[in-house]
């Protein structure tokens, strides 16, 4: 495959992706509860699958209230979480959401590195450095968005040092100050990678100086399509490598009207609360990224395929693909054919919608992108 210099470079195999559903699970969202509560004994079982059905790795978030039911409900805690689920797994990576500014740094850096090590190199670090409107503020942290971005970087480069660097470790920063500090066990040069998200400019401006992969939201594809030129223009003013994942709901049926009727039914047990809470998160955020996924669009099509009703009832990703496994492969191929090479999945219920997209859609998806690449 030739590049824009008509040079030729190869591209990695592209990476499949699974998420733990920490808010609950179901084939409804929105609803006051989940018809599956998110126990270790249900996640463990969404675990166990994914890793059998051949997935990469498996995307944990970050939340403080529960992000796809009443906000009360029921939610599994990100690192506890992840932690278990890495003693009851053997080969699959753990990509897990990290807010920075919420546990000490030299505590952070030992406890990743021991996750790290206790399960033989299968941790990747996603950095979330914005916030849900009024999120950070019920555990008291107050900041604005700009001071978030500055953090975080300082976060991912002291994290660095500690983990690569010769020690003791110094490193002077405005948020963060580390004194002949140690970090045992060191990962050394396999460290975990840093996986950053968003789409402002101070976003895009960080991920071209941090990140190992830069992480999207699914959106139409000609605004995919400029985020990744912005992009590609940010890496190349820093000299560093472009890695490029995509994040996804999938609404797979063997007919097209089976997958819209689907998608519809998704959402169509909303509590009024539900879509109320949701909508007061997206009030007024700073987030770019979520400014995007909310748009209104009728019957919430954003694209032939691409649907974002689940943004009535869901924070952060809130658009799917919808349609036969045909139609949808052919559709993450056009993402594909962007540069992105690393897409992480999901789809409700998280179980038998992960065996289907392990059976039905990602051996034809990776047929296609073979014969391109």
């Amino acid at each position: 495959m030739a590049n824009r210099n008509g040079h030729h470079h190869h591209r990695p195999e592209p990476r499949f992706d699974w998420f733990i559903p920490i808010d609950g699970d179901g084939d409804r969202a929105g609803t006051l509860r989940a018809q599956r509560a998110p126990t270790f004994d249900y996640l463990r079982q969404v675990a166990q699958t994914a890793e059998d059905c051949g997935f990469y790795s498996m995307l944990i978030p970050t939340r403080f209230a529960n992000g796809l039911f009443a906000e009360d409900a029921p939610l599994a805690e990100t690192w506890t979480t992840a932690t278990a689920l890495a003693a009851v797994t053997s080969r699959i990576r753990f990509l897990v959401a990290v807010r920075p500014g919420f546990i000490a740094l030299g505590l952070f850096a030992q406890m990743a590195a021991a996750f790290h090590q206790i399960s033989g190199g299968r941790l990747d670090i996603n950095i979330v450095p914005g916030g849900i409107q009024n999120d950070f503020e019920r555990v008291g942290e107050v900041s604005d968005h700009a001071t978030r971005y500055e953090r975080a970087e300082e976060f991912i480069e002291a994290c660095r040092a500690l983990w690569q660097q010769p020690q003791p470790v110094s490193y002077r920063g405005d948020f963060y100050r580390l004194e002949d500090a140690y970090c045992a066990p060191a990962p050394g040069e396999d460290a975990p990678r840093f996986y950053l998200g968003g789409a402002s400019p101070r976003a895009l401006g960080l991920s071209a100086r941090q990140a190992d992969v830069h992480l999207g939201w699914i959106e139409p594809l000609e605004d995919t399509g400029q985020r990744v030129a912005d992009l590609r223009e940010q890496f190349d003013a820093t000299g560093r490598p472009l890695s490029l994942g995509l994040r996804t709901h999938l609404v797979i049926r063997d007919t097209e009207s089976e997958a819209w009727d689907a998608a519809r039914s998704l959402i169509a047990d909303a509590a009024p609360e539900v879509k109320a809470q949701r909508q007061s998160a997206i009030a007024g955020t700073p987030m770019v990224g979520q400014q995007a996924q909310a748009r209104v669009a009728e019957d919430h099509r954003l694209g032939r395929h691409l649907w974002n009703g689940l943004s009535e009832v869901r924070v952060n990703c809130g658009s799917a693909l919808v349609g036969t496994p045909e139609q949808v492969a052919d559709q993450l191929l056009d993402y594909w054919r962007l540069g992105i090479d690393e897409f992480i999945l999901s789809g409700f219920p998280h179980v038998e919608e992960c065996q289907r997209a392990a059976e039905d859609l990602l051996p034809m998806l990776r047929e296609r992108i073979a014969a391109e690449a």
